[in-house]
């Protein structure tokens, strides 16, 4: 039964990354006034470098998002290691790209300094944990390149709890806006914590080498 229940576990979670790893496409595919976007002046609209930003963050941040989350099933790993490998340094340059963008994109937030501290923060820590994941494993650290890596995707599931916490914050509260202010830190924070009592659970359990 807990085999069953684990793999169903996977399987969900792979699924969420999948379609919400494709969602930047609806972007090309219908108008852009709908979600986030219906928020956003016409002026910031209009402004050539929030575009290449937000398009920056979004497509490469879906990118991430569809490839990581295979990295970590331990037998594909195993089977698959110039692949793993080769996923990796994709999703590396993908964050690199799309975290910048996402810091750049979050001086203009909806819901003021709060929001840009917190979108802001949310970047700068994606694109740290994922630098120092691959100093770690450059060095041949790959218990810290397994942690860093943990960190790294958790920030990047945000992509995913920002879309589930804000409808229900939204209806809870009755407006979009102060949803999207707690959302701003909801959507990344408790990733965080959830990472790291992860990263607890597995110290016991012997490192596997890649290599």
């Amino acid at each position: 039964m807990k085999k069953i229940i684990n793999k169903t576990t996977w399987w969900i979670f792979g699924g969420l990354c999948v379609i919400i790893g494709l969602y930047p496409l609806i972007y090309f595919l219908v108008d852009r006034h709908f979600g986030l976007l219906s928020s956003k002046s016409q002026e910031i609209l209009a402004n050539l470098g929030w575009n290449l930003g937000f398009y920056g963050h979004i497509i490469l941040g879906g990118l991430a998002l569809l490839v990581g989350w295979t990295q970590f099933n331990s037998q594909w790993r195993k089977r698959e290691t110039k692949l793993h490998r080769n996923i990796g340094k994709l999703y590396i340059i993908a964050v690199l790209i799309s975290g910048v963008c996402g810091i750049y994109i979050a001086q203009f937030a909806t819901g003021g300094i709060s929001n840009v501290i917190g979108f802001s923060m949310s970047g700068t820590v994606w694109l740290l944990t994922t630098i120092l994941a691959y100093q770690a494993i450059r060095k041949g650290q790959l218990e810290k390149h397994q942690n860093y890596m943990i960190y790294s995707y958790a920030v990047c599931f945000s992509a995913i709890t920002l879309r589930i916490w804000l409808p229900i914050l939204t209806m809870a509260l009755g407006e979009f806006q102060a949803a999207y202010l707690i959302v701003g830190w909801l959507s990344w924070v408790p990733n965080l914590i959830i990472a790291y009592f992860i990263i607890q659970s597995k110290k016991r359990k012997p490192i596997t080498s890649i290599a």
